[in-house]
């Protein structure tokens, strides 16, 4: 499944909001980061030789937010998503079980957002565009006053799907924006 791709995990954390809503944490990467600066993500990051996705996105969530949650908190995986960057990201659903303290490390995080469920279910969301440099819709998620792509918008879609609707849904076939291609 890689194909001479390097292999990434996400933690898409559920976490209630201060209503008791269901949320999902979504960061913003701090401008200056070689890969990727300044983009929406889920935390996570490359797996180590030898780990499993699950272990890779509970210790990228503990190095990038400061929360460490165990492997007990696992709800799920979804499909994995192969990004035109070189990456295959295993995304590993995870329940908070509460409300969680959440600190940003500052060399990786610029800020830390919670995501309604139910803002998915807006007419509007997902948004599909066509671009010239390929054959494939490009994913957008009109989300937090911006628009979040692909590949966090990919896996954000997903997890709704499945775990507020639970419809098999695949999102593979989505594709990123053309400046998330390197």
């Amino acid at each position: 499944m890689l194909d001479g791709r390097r292999h990434a995990a996400v933690a898409v954390v559920v976490v209630p909001d201060d209503g008791g809503r269901a949320c999902l944490l979504l960061t913003k990467r701090v401008p200056k980061l070689r890969a990727h600066g300044g983009q929406w993500a889920l935390p996570g990051g490359r797996v180590d030789p030898g780990e499993r996705p699950e272990a890779a996105a509970l210790r990228e969530l503990s190095e990038e937010l400061d929360v460490t949650l165990g492997e007990e908190t696992i709800i799920g995986m979804l499909d994995d998503y192969p990004t035109r960057s070189g990456f295959v990201i295993t995304p590993v659903v995870v329940w908070s079980g509460g409300d969680l303290t959440v600190t940003p490390n500052p060399d990786e995080v610029a800020s830390v957002h919670r995501v309604s469920l139910a803002d998915l279910d807006k007419p509007d969301v997902p948004r599909l565009i066509a671009i010239p440099e390929s054959d494939r819709p490009v994913i957008q998620l009109p989300l937090l006053g911006t628009l979040i792509h692909a590949p966090t918008a990919a896996v954000v879609f997903q997890a709704h799907e499945v775990v507020v609707h639970g419809r098999s849904t695949r999102v593979d076939h989505f594709e990123q924006p053309v400046w998330a291609w390197r």
